[in-house]
């Protein structure tokens, strides 16, 4: 086998070697590179310490090359192949988190929605330094995708680095693997005629369902205002993206990409199927809002249709294009790059947030002042109380953000009236 393949990169060596003496000096060290790749290969078959097979190697070979480009190229294997295309219909095995593998370490971008790892608490930037005491260094995206992968059912153990306060600090979880069946979209009505509706991530599915929701809200009469959250939102399929961005505006360009051929730059624009022109809308972002999601927000940003709150998104503007290879492999290769509408490159800066607003529970000052029902012998209000208030309140004071998103779209809404 080792001869079959030293014959075969001598032979792709060939015709270059024949035509050296026209080459440039680039191709010339290109050349005694490729006669050093051959050399070393041989020396590792013939006299490293233990034996390693010729597919192990050239795997091997293959996904270093891929790791030293970027964090999101990759060489897949047919079971990873199976598994991505598991993950833009919607139902997978695992923990349950979208991630990056940055400077060899498992860094999170988001915990999927009713998932083990959102249950158990991990969150966006959690960096995974251990799995089941085993330290996790120097591994591409997909050696930390089988290492974090199971049998369904069975337990794992992380151990997470997180920042706190500007201090690092060490959290251990512990939950069982299973089926993640990920609804995209998620909606409700909220008093006043405010809309609430959350795409977790961007699936096959996601456009229609999206559309699906709007036509249930037009549907309850009273429908004044739309909150949109893509918080934790890690992305997902380009065309569910371009499809939600059409349902809220009729003309103009939603996104283009832009690579290093002319040929792989595309520009996506509006349809005049807009099934929401009119109502305000507010979308809420955070640092884990990525990829599709940023798409979204960018394009909707760009053209004022809508208001964006919460924090800066995680910044991932690249395209990955999946090619077919051989028996079942595939490579995925970063492309190009995605820009907004106003031609805002996403790239490792994010879409910054129109009005930024901390996460967490909402900060409300007790009014301490004695009022009329702190006396004693008060008139009771013996008016009928529906109580739907107080479920809003306590709602809405567990999330800051949607809280502001809420006050905003409810302001402007007595504005206009």
């Amino acid at each position: 086998m080792m001869k079959n393949i030293r014959n075969i990169l001598s032979f792709l060596l060939f015709i270059p070697v024949a035509a050296q003496a026209t080459e440039q000096s680039s191709d010339v060290e290109s050349l005694d590179t490729l006669r050093a790749f051959i050399e070393v290969y041989e020396h590792i078959k013939g006299e490293y310490v233990e034996e390693i097979d010729d597919q192990t190697l050239l795997n091997d070979a293959i996904n270093g090359m891929l790791t030293k480009l970027d964090p999101h190229s990759g060489y897949l294997k047919p079971r990873d192949v199976s598994s991505l295309r598991d993950s833009t219909s919607g139902s997978f095995g695992g923990i349950g988190i979208e991630m990056d593998v940055i400077d060899g370490l498992i860094q999170v971008i988001a915990p999927i929605d009713d998932s083990p790892a959102s249950r158990a608490g991990i969150l966006a930037k959690d960096v995974i330094t251990h799995v089941d005491d085993e330290p996790v260094r120097d591994i591409s995206l997909q050696e930390a995708i089988e290492i974090l992968r199971g049998p369904l059912g069975s337990a794992v153990t992380l151990s997470i680095l997180r920042e706190v306060e500007g201090q690092p600090q060490e959290v251990i979880v512990s939950l069982e693997r299973a089926v993640i069946r990920v609804t995209s979209v998620k909606h409700e009505m909220l008093p006043h005629g405010i809309g609430y509706l959350r795409i977790s991530q961007f699936q096959n599915r996601t456009g229609p369902d999206l559309i699906k929701a709007i036509s249930n809200f037009q549907s309850q009469g009273e429908f004044n205002g739309l909150i949109l959250d893509l918080r934790n939102n890690p992305g997902g399929v380009l065309s569910a993206a371009i499809e939600v961005t059409d349902a809220f505006i009729n003309e103009g360009l939603i996104v283009s990409t832009k690579g290093r051929d002319e040929f792989l730059d595309s520009k996506y624009k509006a349809t005049n199927e807009t099934v929401l022109a009119d109502q305000p809308i507010v979308v809420l972002i955070n640092g884990g809002s990525a990829s599709a999601a940023e798409i979204v927000a960018g394009a909707l940003q760009d053209h004022e249709r809508a208001v964006l709150i919460g924090n800066p998104s995680f910044g991932k503007g690249s395209v990955q294009t999946i090619l077919a290879l051989e028996n079942e492999y595939a490579l995925k290769l970063t492309t190009a790059l995605y820009y907004t509408p106003n031609g805002r490159s996403i790239q490792a800066t994010g879409i910054q947030p129109t009005i930024q607003v901390s996460e967490g529970e909402a900060l409300i000052e007790t009014d301490t002042r004695i009022r009329e029902a702190d006396l004693p012998k008060h008139l009771e209000n013996v008016s009928e109380q529906s109580g739907s208030s107080d479920k809003i309140v306590d709602r809405l004071t567990k999330d800051n953000q949607l809280l502001h998103a809420y006050n905003l779209l409810r302001g402007s809404q007595l504005l206009i009236r």
